[in-house]
């Protein structure tokens, strides 16, 4: 990150925003047939976030889930920006299921990846700011009224084994100050990253074995790894995640290059896996990650069709 975007970042802190207290009633009701706490990535379907928020409350959904807004990474969001976001999913009646922080998403200093990679969502930051991003996004969950705030396992090596006493060690650290916060990290499954399989994800989870750290499970960026999604690594993973991102993958039949589908048009076994979820009593939260595009690019509508392909599935299960 250049010095002056650093400084500015570091100097933009949000202790003097209002915090407010997590809610201790009752989730929103959710909607009719669909037994999950929904949503959706915002950026996924729009940079304009009112309209991204309005597509969510047409289909009844409840939750967002933040990352970008505005065509800027939130945690460069100016006050303003943040104050205008928080009316907007309040006149929505939306609750924010987690902070989609770029926190790791970066390279691990005791083995860098080669060629050196940057975030796409609009993040530029590197180790040196890891503690103030890991701050920012504890006051952004805060602020925003959830406890979950998203992270990662730092830039995938050709060998991410002998990089993984180091991701665990940072993890670990990272876990014990979100407790002293009252917050919880969950450790997204990142097909770029160090840990990008279920196998992986349930390996560091069981390993660091804290209750301030559990899994995003992302059963599309474990099929680009070329693991079975469901049930290999949903097994490895049962019962230790909080928080999941929906997707779908498929192999192009003439390249064999995988590639993302709508939900319901690729290779995974979502209804199996909503099955296992049911039996299993499951309750956090989980959000359409639509990374689809149909051939004319167009983000909203590549979100509407994979969110019917997605709802056809849970109507399916359901029956």
């Amino acid at each position: 990150m250049p010095d002056r975007s650093r400084r500015s970042f570091l100097g933009s802190s949000l202790l003097a925003l209002p915090f407010v207290k997590f809610a201790s009633g009752s989730s929103p009701a959710r909607p009719a047939g669909i037994p999950w706490k929904l949503g959706i990535i915002t950026d996924e379907i729009s940079q304009d976030f009112g309209q991204a928020l309005d597509f969510i409350s047409s289909y009844s959904l409840h939750y967002c889930e933040l990352r970008e807004m505005w065509h800027t990474n939130i945690m460069n969001s100016s006050r303003a920006d943040l104050d205008r976001a928080k009316k907007l999913i309040e006149d929505h009646r939306l609750k924010v299921s987690d902070i989609g922080s770029p926190l790791f998403k970066w390279n691990l200093p005791q083995m860098p990846a080669r060629p050196e990679k940057r975030d796409t969502f609009h993040a530029d930051f590197t180790e040196q700011d890891a503690d103030a991003v890991l701050k920012k996004s504890f006051e952004l969950a805060h602020f925003f009224g959830t406890r979950k705030v998203r992270v990662f396992s730092y830039w995938r090596v050709e060998s991410p084994g002998k990089a993984y006493p180091y991701v665990r060690e940072r993890l670990a650290k990272a876990a014990e100050a979100a407790g002293r916060d009252g917050i919880l990290l969950v450790l997204e499954n990142e097909h770029e990253c160090n840990i990008g399989t279920g196998k992986e994800l349930g390996r560091i989870l069981k390993d660091i074995n804290s209750p301030h750290l559990r899994g995003n499970w992302d059963p599309g960026n474990a099929a680009m790894l070329r693991e079975v999604p469901y049930p290999d690594g949903y097994e490895a993973v049962r019962g230790w995640f909080a928080h999941m991102h929906i997707k779908d993958v498929r192999k192009n039949p003439a390249t064999g290059k995988l590639g993302w589908a709508p939900v319901g048009g690729g290779f995974i076994d979502w209804r199996g896996q909503f099955e296992a979820l049911r039996r299993q009593g499951y309750e956090g939260t989980m959000s359409l990650e639509t990374h689809y595009r149909r051939p004319d690019h167009n983000a909203l509508e590549s979100t509407r069709e994979s969110l019917e392909g997605l709802l056809k599935v849970i109507r399916e299960t359901s029956a």
